[in-house]
């Protein structure tokens, strides 16, 4: 599946109207005396906060019929700008208020009524925590399993605050009707949540895996081969990606995104590699066969089928390669015949992995397979430096609209290439692009 501007705009009016509900159900039923503007403005914010906070839970929890049309990889990008909008929702509906009239800020009092105080205030600081931690949760040395426990127990704690606090304050909830309708709606939301964080784990132990091999691989990588415990695996598509769980049981915050880099024949046997960058992935090389692992997936929209006929032109930096290698080691597995070219950037030499098997790759498919490496040994006859316009102009073909774009690599070097593709007259949809930033 592919991603269209039709299924973009369908699912955004879709998000778009859930996350007003909160604010449509408020004024749908007995609605109070109206205020001044600025009042009445800073409760429609905060309504409208509510409504994006609760739908934060949704699109979190990696729900296939939720993120299809979009792909789980922008869902996860697109959670966290909406996370920092949300939090300005709930600072501004607050301040805009008290500019208003400043007798609100005895909403802040406890004396006056110190559970509405004590759900607002911590509603503003938990927010402010979620957003921060979220931006700059490696500057503040938090690890990412902490980071996710206390990401998903305070986001709980927010929705369920800012429900409190509505219907505390008494105004456009007073109505019966309204406030079990918005508690329905936030009620769902948490169920989404809890759907993910639990009974989704609880399904997972019907389908075991097992690590069966492990190496250790050129640019500071680990390869882990796994394979179905008495159930038909994972049916994927070339370029997609799944969540990884190591250990006993599937109940465990250590769980990461891997793209496979198997081809897409063998669902029963996936292969992964990661290269060391946290905590996590350097303790792959200690992984043994025998462990027990748990896949949740397959996601993402990155995905070339070799069956089309259409030519493709792969650019990958580092690690981005490895879902590049399913799509060419299904190719080699299906024989496809058309037209291949890969531009793989590296930092040196020594960092190129899968060389050997690019290089076979090349005698098995019509590919050809250019090196770019920026810091080239003195004895290098290959591409050197970055892969910028100049590059892509010398090997690129002319776009004929029959040619797929698939870029997967560091931000920096994706918003070169995207940006030249563009300039190139490459139309949108026919490029593809992943930006494996979800954590």
């Amino acid at each position: 599946m592919k991603i269209s501007l039709a299924r973009v705009l369908a699912w955004l009016v879709v998000y778009g109207a859930l996350a007003l509900l909160p604010l449509t159900l408020a004024v749908a039923f007995d609605r109070p005396d109206p205020r001044s503007f600025l009042v009445e403005l800073g409760v429609m914010l905060g309504l409208l906060g509510l409504g994006v906070l609760a739908m934060q839970l949704v699109i979190s929890g990696r729900h296939p019929w939720f993120a299809g049309a979009v792909g789980q990889d922008n869902m996860l990008q697109f959670h966290r700008q909406m996370g920092i909008f949300a939090w300005l929702l709930v600072l501004a509906h607050p301040l805009t208020l008290f500019i208003a009239d400043p007798n609100f800020l005895a909403y802040l009092n406890p004396r006056a009524d110190l559970l509405r105080a004590a759900s607002l205030i911590f509603v503003l600081l938990a927010t402010t925590f979620l957003v921060a931690s979220s931006l700059w949760r490696v500057a503040m040395k938090l690890q990412y399993e902490w980071w996710r426990a206390i990401h998903g127990a305070l986001s709980v704690v927010v929705v369920s605050g800012g429900f409190v606090h509505a219907w505390l304050v008494n105004n456009y909830t007073a109505d019966m009707a309204t406030k079990l309708s918005v508690g329905a709606l936030v009620g769902l939301s948490l169920l989404l949540l809890v759907d993910s964080r639990f009974l989704r784990p609880w399904r997972l132990k019907r389908a075991p895996w097992q690590v069966v091999e492990t190496s250790q691989e050129a640019g500071d990588a680990t390869r882990l081969v796994l394979e179905a415990q008495n159930h038909k695996g994972m049916i994927f598509k070339p370029g997609q990606w799944a969540w990884i769980t190591l250990g006993d049981t599937p109940f465990s915050l250590q769980q990461h995104p891997f793209s496979i880099d198997s081809e897409a024949n063998n669902p029963r046997r996936l292969e992964f590699t990661a290269k060391h960058a946290g905590d996590f992935t350097r303790s792959l090389p200690d992984v043994k066969a025998g462990t027990k692992a748990w896949l949740e997936g397959p996601y993402g929209v990155f995905w070339f089928e070799p069956s089309s006929g259409r030519r493709a032109v792969f650019v990958a930096g580092g690690i981005g390669i490895t879902p590049m290698m399913s799509m060419l080691r299904s190719c080699r597995a299906t024989g496809c015949k058309q037209s291949l070219l890969l531009l793989y950037a590296n930092e040196s030499v020594d960092d190129i992995i899968f060389k050997e098997e690019l290089d076979s790759l090349s005698k098995d498919l019509a590919l050809k397979v250019v090196h770019v490496i920026r810091k080239p040994p003195e004895d290098w006859d290959g591409e050197s430096g970055l892969i910028d316009a100049d590059l892509l102009n010398k090997y690129l073909p002319d776009d004929d609209g029959k040619i797929d774009y698939f870029v997967c690599g560091p931000p920096p070097m994706m918003n070169q290439v995207e940006s030249s593709l563009r300039e190139r007259g490459v139309r949108l949809q026919h490029l593809y692009s992943e930006r494996f930033d979800l954590v």
